[in-house]
């Protein structure tokens, strides 16, 4: 019965840890804006980003406590990748607007004929960062910010989860922290699918109008600013 109640404990902290921490959705929704992500694709990159957030707690705490590490100690790890997290996001959302802005202001559009065998076509374009698509390429392109965002989310901590992780096995029964990690990792991913598809839904009403072209820097300042919360108002 203890473990069942753990368990339901520890999905709800799992909610509302996300709930309560915007950088659980706040950067996916706001790239998958600027990038023109796809729901399911937006969907899978935050269902891998979570797993990766909470594997990285997990097995911080697991190890714990097969080595019988005390609570505090691995509370104290928590902490300072949680610091280290919320600098990396900083830079991260600053480097991204920066990218963004400068991508906006050199994206003055012109035109450039092109010939074809049997005819050609004539197309405007702004001499950006990254080069344009014609409509004979294919438009594939390796991005780096998945992977970015994945390697965040692997630093960021799960700190309400490791106390609960050590409850089972200060009472006799270390495999329970099994069925605890995974109550919380579930309500963890579901809410933070959930929360990205709200805000995406939500963001698709805003009207950008003519700031459209700054949309990457817009998302890098809401990075930024998640960033920043999490480093000096602890959210």
């Amino acid at each position: 019965m203890d473990l069942i109640v753990i368990a339901a404990a520890a999905a709800g902290l799992g909610f509302l840890h996300t709930v309560m921490g915007p950088d659980h959705y706040v950067p996916f929704a706001v790239i998958a804006r600027s990038r023109d992500w796809s729901l399911a694709r937006t969907i899978g990159i935050t269902a891998v980003c979570g797993i990766g957030h909470i594997a990285g707690s997990v097995i911080l705490g697991l190890v714990g406590i097969a080595l019988g590490t005390a609570v505090t100690g691995i509370v104290e790890i928590e902490s300072f990748r949680g610091d280290l997290a919320a600098w990396i996001l900083i830079a991260f959302g600053f480097t991204y607007a920066v990218w963004g802005y400068w991508k906006a202001i050199r994206g003055k559009p012109h035109s450039h004929p092109h010939e074809h065998t049997g005819g050609g076509h004539d197309h405007p374009h702004g001499h950006e960062m990254t080069s344009h698509v014609h409509v004979h390429d294919d438009g594939s392109r390796v991005s780096l910010t998945p992977w970015v965002l994945f390697a965040i989310f692997v630093f960021g901590p799960c700190e309400p989860l490791i106390p609960l992780l050590f409850y089972p096995a200060a009472r006799g029964n270390a495999a329970g922290a099994i069925p605890v990690a995974a109550a919380f990792g579930i309500a963890t991913i579901l809410t933070m699918i959930a929360a990205v598809t709200l805000s995406v839904y939500g963001l698709k009403k805003v009207p950008f109008r003519g700031l459209e072209k700054y949309s990457h820097c817009f998302a890098g300042i809401a990075i930024l600013l998640c960033g920043v919360g999490i480093a000096f108002l602890g959210l």
